[in-house]
């Protein structure tokens, strides 16, 4: 029977709250028992003179002091040392009751922990139920179980104190705070286990004891309150510091107990497992959206692959203590039914309220009630009519278009450092485009140029989705939403980009609405964070152009999130860039380092300089009002004789909502929205006077239909808040109106594009399956180090060389590496001294040294249509000079050009050297982490989900939204 109880009091100031105010609560309860303590012992660990002086002046028996990192556990073994030594057999002590600076209890605590004690001569100790602090209705801890993998489970930790678990008293273990815990039994279990980092104390406590035989019971009568800013127990997770030092207790307490635990034979296969298992934590922790746990995950790993000598210790500790009971009173079979299954854990963690206390409830998304599915199969329809043709090429081409790689190998090889298909030993990093490229082929594996012509049937539906999605971000109404998904699906630079065939303005315009989809919400949730930095990355890819406004955004939002909401959500936002920064990064220094970081902007695929408005005012104009060219968008094609002024006026609905946005209640987000759209504009005005890439011998401007979706994002959502937001309950007539006249304005715009295939205006053709001859096609499809030099006679009397590797040109073969070259570098003086040796008669041993370099075959490719006398005369000798050649063989004149064959066997081109192979591997393996990170954090999970629907879908009447 505890006849007599000495206290153990642990102090540490060790929180934000100062430890003196938490110390002068705890000594006032003690000195408030009904039931007396007969002893007290203070250990100060560390503190300042306030703290001694407080000490001091209470009713403790004796002090002991110690440095300020000494942990709960070494503090009590030298409190229990101290109090050991200065008792007398008349005075020795029955009970230890483990207390810290920040555990007060309440007058009749004691007396009931004592009672319950006295009663069960089987429990080796009895644990209070611990209460909040400054709220005692909520339970922090009444008992702790662990999994069968050892991970720790608080029975009611977080709940409301209704009662409803007072009548639990048998557990496993419980909190070490508060708990009274007989002499004997800490003898005999020798203590607290200083290996487990200040986590799990009472729980291993609760295991040794039920191990020896004796039980562990709960007192729900006794409460103590507890803040959690003290040495002993977990923080209280109320700052990123409190979390990472939580996990990393838990995580070392988790690992330590299983390698103590474990039976001896299987110790050193669980100790290898430590760090394969951080491994796959960090997956698990990413898919769960929390990856402010990996850092402390690996930390806790280290220090137990290192600390064999806390678990040597566990282990003795724990052997000796059964072999002085015998196995026959303890054992893992009793431990097992107070274990929790993991049918009780789903039960327990799968608490799904419809709507959080004090939250918001989410509205249903409605897209097949509200409209959203018949919109995407109206733009099906749409886009068949338009392009009725497109579904029997097995290739597009035209403008800016090429073959896609035959397999899905060399559509990745493509987009790998190393060697490039194009020039004559072209090494350094692929453009990220390249990456968009193979990800798209890939979903048509057989044949992956399909996979572009089924891009292009299905772009205008695709848009229609994106743009009604963007605009659940905006509105509630229905209506609104599928005029947001109409308008963007006819936006005059997708339709432009169509008809002209250029890959990059098609898939951006289809990204960019998604991005506003994830992007609005990524200071909220790691989902979004996660899938809007893939997307941010894809269209930097696709768009260098719009990195400048892009980076404003981003800058935008942090401050945003620092200004009005704390930094919440800041690290979020910065993992945004990420991977773009990851997969740009090679091509960034590729370009800095060569002097041509302008190259940085162009866009990438195939160099094409297609029609496109003047870099002057009238030009800036048109771009003013949505259209990227000087054709009015095809009205001057389809009214060649007819009026055509008006044409950018019907845009001026959209741009008057726009306007007004920043006039309305939710004037932050029209304010923002406006900021996006003038940046559209600014990049778009840049984009058109600016050519940093080559086509041959002709510059190639920016295209700036880039710069004009993102205008036409911003300017759409601007006149959708205007809709909604802006206009009265008695004149809501006029929302349809306004929304007619967008509308309108949007398919009168849409018409010429949408015509453009059946009058035969498109650029877009059924393209070939090779830009090369079918001879060259067929040999380099299965090898491809066959090697091919395209001359193209120009109009000023010079020749253009480009060799290609394989059987053709491919888009995710193309490379700014060479499109962007203002400075000839060696390669480029040794290609043109071969043209030119080719195509003059003088030079005898000109096919030899070609062999050498690789080259198979020669193509005399036509100029560009109309061909100029100099182009002609330049063509015509070329051939004569090819002709008289001993060392070459005339294949014939193909659709392509003019083919002739090296007699002699190439050599084979050199391989990659192993510095190349090296830097391809970290390059590659940087790449693929980061973008499995990034895939791993935009998964939803069922926690993401639930959390989603207690946050409104709107983004915008206020930022602190989802906080």
């Amino acid at each position: 029977m505890p006849a007599r109880v000495h206290a153990l009091l642990v102090v540490r100031p060790d929180g934000r709250t100062p430890a003196a105010f938490h110390l002068r609560r705890t000594l006032a309860a003690l000195d408030e028992q009904v039931r007396p303590v007969d002893a007290l012992t203070v250990v100060l660990c560390g503190g300042d003179a306030h703290l001694h002086e407080i000490v001091e002046a209470s009713s403790a028996t004796s002090v002991v002091t110690a440095p300020a990192s000494t942990s709960y556990a070494a503090a009590t073994a030298l409190a229990v040392e101290q109090a050991s030594s200065g008792e007398t057999d008349g005075s020795k002590s029955d009970a230890w009751w483990l207390l810290a600076q920040d555990t007060a209890p309440e007058p009749d605590a004691l007396a009931q922990l004592v009672g319950a004690l006295e009663l069960s001569p089987s429990v080796a100790f009895v644990a209070p139920k611990l209460v909040r602090w400054d709220d005692r209705v909520e339970i922090v801890s009444l008992g702790v179980s662990m999994t069968r993998f050892g991970r720790a489970v608080g029975l009611a930790d977080g709940e409301l104190d209704q009662g409803q678990h007072d009548a639990h008293e048998d557990v496993l273990g419980a909190d070490v705070r508060g708990i009274l815990i007989r002499s004997s039994a800490w003898s005999a279990l020798g203590g607290l286990d200083a290996g487990l980092a200040g986590a799990d104390e009472g729980l291993d406590l609760g295991v040794r004891a039920r191990l020896a035989g004796a039980r562990v019971s709960l007192v729900a009568g006794a409460r103590v309150a507890v803040a959690g800013d003290g040495v002993a127990g977990l923080p209280l997770p109320l700052t990123p510091q409190r979390r990472r030092r939580a996990v990393y207790a838990e995580r070392v307490g988790q690992l330590h107990r299983r390698l103590v635990y474990a039976p001896a034979p299987t110790v050193a296969l669980h100790w290898l497992t430590v760090l394969p298992l951080a491994l796959w934590r960090t997956i698990v922790d990413l898919v769960r959206k929390q990856p402010g746990r990996i850092p402390s995950e690996w930390a806790a790993a280290a220090v137990a692959f290192v600390g064999i000598a806390p678990v040597w210790r566990g282990r003795r500790r724990l052997t000796r203590t059964r072999a002085e009971v015998g196995a026959d009173r303890g054992s893992w079979a009793q431990v097992a039914p107070l274990r929790t299954t993991r049918t009780e854990l789903r039960e327990r963690l799968d608490d799904d309220p419809e709507v959080a206390l004090g939250g918001v409830r989410r509205s249903e998304l409605r897209f097949f009630s509200g409209g959203g599915a018949w919109l995407v199969l109206a733009a099906i329809v749409v886009s068949v009519a338009a392009f009725p043709a497109l579904l029997a090429w097995p290739v597009l081409g035209g403008g800016a278009l090429q073959p896609l790689a035959t397999t899905v190998g060399q559509l990745w090889n493509d987009a790998a450092y190393g060697q490039r298909v194009l020039g004559l030993d072209t090494i350094g990093p692929a453009d990220p485009f390249s990456a968009v490229v193979a990800i798209l082929g890939s979903l048509w594996p057989w044949a992956p140029s399909r996979a572009l012509v089924l891009l292009w049937i299905a772009a205008v539906p695709l848009a229609a989705l994106g743009g009604w999605f963007a605009a659940t971000r905006v509105t509630e109404r229905s209506s609104l939403r599928m005029l947001g998904g109409a308008v963007w699906a006819l936006s005059p630079t997708l339709l432009v980009a169509l008809t002209q065939g250029r890959p990059t303005g098609v898939i951006v315009h289809l990204l960019l609405p998604w991005l506003f989809f994830a992007g609005s919400v990524a200071h909220r949730s790691w989902a979004g964070a996660g899938a809007a930095s893939i997307l941010l990355a894809s269209v930097l890819a696709t768009a260098p152009s719009l990195a400048p406004a892009l980076v404003v955004v981003w800058i935008g939002m942090i401050v945003l999130a620092v200004v009005i909401r704390a930094g919440r959500g800041v690290t979020r936002l910065i993992w945004l860039v990420v991977p773009s920064i990851v997969f740009a990064a090679p091509l960034a220094w590729n370009a800095i380092s060569d002097a041509r970081a302008w190259g940085l902007l162009a866009d990438p695929g195939v160099p094409w300089a297609g029609p496109q408005v003047a870099a002057d005012a009238a030009g800036r104009a048109l771009l003013a009002a949505g259209i990227p060219t000087s054709d009015l968008a095809g009205w001057t094609t389809l009214l060649p004789d007819g009026p055509t002024w008006w044409v950018p006026l019907l845009s001026v609905p959209l741009a008057l909502l726009a306007l007004i946005a920043p006039l309305t209640q939710r004037w932050a987000a029209g304010t923002a929205l406006l900021v996006v759209t003038a940046l559209g504009l600014g990049t778009a005005f840049a984009a058109v006077g600016v050519a940093v890439s080559f086509a041959q011998a002709t510059a190639v401007a920016v295209w700036p239909g880039a710069g004009l979706s993102l205008a036409w994002l911003g300017a759409l959502g601007g006149a959708l808040v205007s809709l909604d937001a802006g206009l009265a309950p008695r004149v809501a007539f006029v929302r349809t109106i306004a929304a007619a006249l967008v509308l309108a304005g949007a398919v009168t715009l849409a018409i010429p594009a949408l015509t453009a295939f059946t009058r035969g205006t498109a650029t877009i053709a059924n393209g070939p399956a090779s830009t090369l001859p079918a001879f060259v096609a067929a040999e380099g499809r299965e090898d491809l180090d066959v090697g091919t030099i395209v001359l193209t006679p120009q109009p000023d009397e010079g020749v253009a060389a480009q060799i290609v590797w394989g059987g053709s040109e491919t888009i995710g073969g193309q490379t700014t590496l060479l499109s962007t070259r203002t400075q000839t570098s060696p390669q480029d003086e040794a290609a043109a001294a071969l043209a030119a040796d080719l195509v003059t008669p003088s030079a005898d041993d000109i096919v030899a040294e070609l062999a050498r370099h690789g080259v198979s075959f020669i193509l005399l490719a036509p100029s560009t249509a109309p061909e100029s006398d100099a182009a002609r005369t330049t063509r015509l000798s070329a051939t004569t000079a090819l002709s008289q050649r001993d060392t070459l063989v005339i294949v014939g004149d193909t659709a392509k050009g003019e083919l002739w064959r090296v007699v002699d066997d190439a050599a084979d081109r050199p391989a990659e050297s192993a510095s190349v192979t090296a830097t391809a591997r970290w390059i590659g393996f940087a790449q693929l982490a980061t973008f499995g990170v990034a895939l791993l954090l935009a998964v939803p999970t069922a926690a993401t989900r639930r959390a989603a629907r207690r946050t409104p879908r709107i983004v915008g009447p206020h930022w602190q939204e989802g906080r």
